[in-house]
């Protein structure tokens, strides 16, 4: 079985804004609320190995598939027999930088499953932007958002 949702959104923060927070993983548990803590086994690049600790206490452990800087980054965790891909994009605009995040999950249950581990995509998704438009005005305080 196999499951996916895609979540989008704009920001008029630089795609370097974004980029800042997706690398830093001491990051990721201030705006995804799916996240309590991270642990990286090295640095953030391709190959890279950790541990996420979801809400609820669930630990996982991901691997970093794909690492371009300020355009992409895609963890894969495995969580009993499903395997769960988050592809997160970022791009240049006109005025700051559309994000993506496709997830996708594989294995017995998927589509059960998946509205649940989609569930804050909407929220972690805003609240990335506001911590990235945040970031944006604290570097150039003419900047607003």
């Amino acid at each position: 079985m196999e499951f996916e949702h895609t979540e989008t959104a704009t920001t008029s923060a630089s795609p370097a804004h974004v980029w800042t927070l997706w690398s830093d993983i001491t990051t990721w548990a201030t705006w995804d609320p799916a996240v309590d803590r991270v642990v990286l086994d090295g640095p953030f690049r391709l190959g890279t190995t950790g541990t996420m600790v979801l809400a609820g206490g669930i630990e996982a452990d991901f691997t970093l598939v794909a690492v371009s800087p300020d355009a992409r980054y895609c963890d894969e965790l495995r969580l009993g027999e499903l395997l769960i891909r988050i592809d997160h994009l970022v791009e240049a605009t006109e005025h700051g930088a559309r994000l993506t995040v496709v997830t996708s999950i594989e294995g017995p249950g998927a589509d059960d499953i998946g509205p649940m581990v989609v569930a804050q995509a909407p929220e972690a998704l805003s609240l990335l932007v506001a911590q990235a438009e945040a970031l944006a005005t604290q570097e150039d305080p003419r900047v607003s958002g």
